[in-house]
């Protein structure tokens, strides 16, 4: 249609808007259709496309004109999407090694399926979905076709199961002749599943890869169907299967036939004259595909979250959006509630499902392609580098824990299972569940045959009303959560039918679902049954949340004092060795071999890594915690800290502390020790449970010869901080001295209290102004809320050693006298 039959004041919104950079066609429909009106363009790639455009006017333009910048750097760090691990030949390799790389991306992508299948249950709250091996290439009809290249690796694969054993072998001892820019074999540390699995044979591995992955008992060779009823479209399978383990999705499927069969390559060709389409089941759950391969087709316009493998031939050799674009395919992740975030960036979370990070990571494996260096120096430029991991290992201070320190914990002989028993119901002070099972829009390109699925849902908030939940199977409701109990080992866990329906009756006070309105009111048996699995998963959250809701405040009842010593967990992080030993990850850019040897050099250098805070790592020297070091976040370094790093006002509080120590240890504190101690989270620090679970960031014992008074300190922000009435985080303190006298009372140590105060990070006049009535740094103090500051009238350290929460007479200040 002519531009002109759109007159008057238009709108525009451009999807992909970086497509506009390379040509001058495009633009000037837009001009003429925005000429008195206004364009609203968005894409994930507009830098990538402008800096490949080299147009200084284009760029002038756009850069006065950005709304919103939200790259790649910014949605990493924030914490979404997966993590990454990139591996590539920089170099022309042979076809062996070529296959034999093949066959490790195909060996990562077999311990993802493993891993989803064996962790189901304990992985169901993260909404991650059946792994899929995306693989692009660049050419598809040449006689050096990517896809022929592909599809012969597969042909190997299923045919030569000598070749295929001895290399999976290979692989798993770290053998495989593929070594990196340190010259280290670059699978060394890698299926680390596999390994740890009960230790498999090459042999066992492969039968379970043929199985699994190629769907097929025993090999064979492979067979390519060119699919009639679908235009693109050629299903792989083993010979002898009846279920296609991949898809070839290309345009021109005729000429690509005819390359397979001159190439003589043993793959048999054939027709299907009965399927529909392959890719359009791609999302269905159960699906039998597991590998998508293809050229450029899906770089952009298609939405899946299974991607957890890239294999890629001869693309990204020259710069441009194409680059992030086809990075995208695999970073989306649903994250549990719906946060899109993988799970090591939730914090609150605590402790995850062992091996969720190997679903939570994209694994890219390239062959002669520059895509890798390329997108390496583009994360570089964004500040989101990749990481080369060196492991630091803590040194605990024996003789601090010499002085008989105790800590509160669960008791080793108490069994919350054997002991306690579950009773699923309705909770009222329990925060609704979220589900959303909304129907997605889909479109269909007819000449490509196309499907892509947007993002966007049909569905609104919605209670089931009483006349549809009348028509559940309650049984099969009841049943299935037997199941599911059994499957989730909570064992004590009591499911009465009747509790089931009243859960449900509670609607939006028990939760929250998105959906269809044809759900929540069906009209047919296929509504009635999408109506039957809502409510089955709803329940199924349900019962997650009460059952650990019910034992986090059963462990927060339970709780005795225990000799601190190095087999306490905050000794041993997460255990990441099997000797318990605690250690940090550290991250370190790979393209910075200068800061790499630094930090290698000081690791080795056990004197300056432990006992000062000089060097290229950044950490805080205290000798009175009890271990060292203890590192910050970054400093300015593109570092990876795993656990994380000190935060600026949890590196404030420690520094204050120290200052503090140093002026008074032969003063007021001559009678005392002070010992600190980082609380780490879910799992392994020490925690308290009400409607939440909490777990301060320092434990603070101040020692003298006859009484220790251990304190949780948590600098913490508190702008989104419930009112102090009703927070959990605020209101320990209260908790802490009934839980101080029970225990007093039970194992009658009088010398040990407990103590807890919260350190805002939000400064006084701000926090006083978002809290109705009338709070002055005295009631604060009285609530056990404190602010970083110290002078001559308020010192927050000096009240939390103290704890006398003093005030003068005029409800002002705390008295100098008593905080000092």
């Amino acid at each position: 249609m002519p531009v002109e039959v759109f007159e008057g004041r238009n709108l525009i919104f451009v999807d992909e808007g970086h497509k506009g950079s390379g040509g001058e066609a495009w633009r000037e429909v837009r001009d003429a259709l925005a000429e008195t009106g206004f364009t609203f363009e968005y894409s994930a790639t507009f830098g990538q496309a402008l800096t490949a455009a080299r147009n200084d006017a284009l760029t002038t333009e756009y850069g006065k004109a950005i709304a919103f910048d939200y790259s790649y750097r910014y949605f990493y760090d924030d914490g979404y999407g997966k993590d990454f691990h990139i591996l590539n030949l920089q170099e022309e390799t042979t076809a062996d090694r070529t296959d034999t790389l093949l066959l490790a991306n195909l060996l990562s992508f077999y311990e993802q399926q493993l891993v989803f299948a064996n962790k189901s249950a304990e992985l169901s709250p993260y909404n991650l979905e059946q792994p899929l091996w995306l693989f692009v290439g660049s050419s598809v009809t040449t006689l050096r076709s990517d896809v022929l290249t592909v599809a012969r690796f597969f042909h190997r694969t299923l045919s030569e199961a000598v070749w295929a054993t001895e290399t999976i072998g290979r692989l798993l001892e770290g053998d495989s002749g593929l070594t990196d820019e340190y010259g280290a074999d670059v699978f060394k540390d890698k299926y680390p599943y596999l390994r740890n699995g009960g230790g498999a044979s090459e042999a066992a591995v492969y039968r379970d890869v043929l199985a699994r992955t190629l769907h097929t008992p025993s090999g064979g060779g492979l067979h390519i169907a060119d699919i009639r009823g679908s235009k693109g479209e050629l299903g792989l399978k083993a010979s002898g299967s009846d279920d296609y383990f991949g898809l070839i999705y290309i345009g021109d499927t005729t000429t690509f036939k005819s390359l397979v069969t001159d190439a003589e390559a043993g793959i048999t060709v054939e027709e299907d004259a009965l399927s529909g389409s392959v890719f359009a089941e791609i999302g269905t759950p159960g699906t039998t595909i597991e590998t998508l391969i293809g050229s450029r087709k899906f770089i952009e316009g298609w939405n899946s979250w299974r991607v957890s493998n890239m294999g890629l031939l001869n693309i990204g050799r020259n710069e441009g959006s194409q680059i992030i674009q086809l990075f995208g395919r695999g970073v989306r992740l649903r994250g549990r509630d719906m946060t899109l975030k993988r799970s090591s960036a939730l914090e609150t979370e605590g402790r995850h499902p062992e091996q969720i990070g190997l679903l939570e990571t994209m694994n890219i494996f390239a062959v002669r392609a520059n895509y890798m260096t390329q997108f390496r120096d583009y994360l570089e430029r964004e500040g989101v580098p990749d990481l080369w991991e060196l492991p630091l290992f803590i040194r605990p201070n024996r003789e601090f824990l010499d002085k008989g320190l105790v800590i509160p914990r669960v008791d080793d002989e108490r069994d919350f299972k054997a002991e306690t028993e579950v009773g699923l119901e309705y909770d009222d002070g329990m925060q609704p569940v979220y589900m959303n099972v909304s129907t997605r829009v889909l479109s269909l390109d007819s000449e490509e045959s196309l499907i892509d699925e947007a993002s966007a849902s049909a569905g609104e908030e919605t209670v089931i009303p009483p006349e549809s939940l009348a028509l559940v199977d309650w049984d099969r409701m009841y049943l299935s959560l037997i199941e599911y109990k059994e499957q989730k080992g909570m064992d004590n866990l009591v499911v009465r039918p009747e509790a089931l329906k009243s859960i449900m009756e509670a609607g939006c006070k028990a939760y929250r679902l998105v959906a269809d309105e044809s759900l929540a009111r069906p009209k047919d048996v296929e509504e009635w049954t999408r109506l039957q699995d809502t409510v089955i998963g709803i329940l199924r959250q349900y019962a997650d949340k009460l059952y650990c809701r019910r034992r986090e405040k059963w462990e927060s009842n339970h709780m005795v004092y225990k000799k601190l010593d190095e087999t306490d967990t905050n000794f041993s992080f997460k255990k990441i060795r099997e000797d318990g030993r605690g250690q940090y990850v550290v991250g370190v850019p790979r393209t910075d071999k200068k800061l790499i040897k630094e930090i290698e050099s000081l690791i080795a250098d056990c004197r300056a890594l432990y006992e000062n805070e000089s060097g290229s790592l950044p950490r805080i020297y205290f000798d009175r915690h009890l271990y060292q070091p203890l590192l910050v976040e970054n400093g300015g370094k593109h570092l990876k800290i795993s656990p994380p790093g000190l935060t600026e006002s949890e590196q404030g509080f420690v520094k204050d502390l120290r200052a503090y120590w140093s002026e008074n240890r032969d003063g007021c504190l001559s009678d005392s020790e002070v010992f600190l101690l980082r609380n780490q989270g879910k799992g392994i620090g020490v925690g308290f449970f009400e409607n939440s679970g909490f777990y301060p960031d320092f434990i603070l014992w101040i020692k003298t010869s006859d009484a220790q008074r251990i304190v949780f300190v948590d600098p913490h922000g508190m702008l989104h901080e419930d009112a102090p009435e009703h927070s959990d985080r605020i209101g320990l303190y209260k908790r802490l001295r009934y839980l101080s006298e029970t225990m007093r009372e039970q194992f009658g140590l009088n010398e040990v209290t407990l103590d807890s105060y919260v350190v805002s990070a939000t400064p006084y006049d701000i926090l006083r102004k978002r809290l109705s009535g009338k709070w002055n740094r005295s009631k604060f103090v009285s609530e056990h809320i404190l602010f970083p500051e110290r002078n001559g009238d308020y010192d927050y350290i000096a009240e939390i050693l103290t704890g006398q929460n003093a005030t003068d007479g005029d409800g002002g200040y705390p008295s100098p006298v008593a905080l000092r």
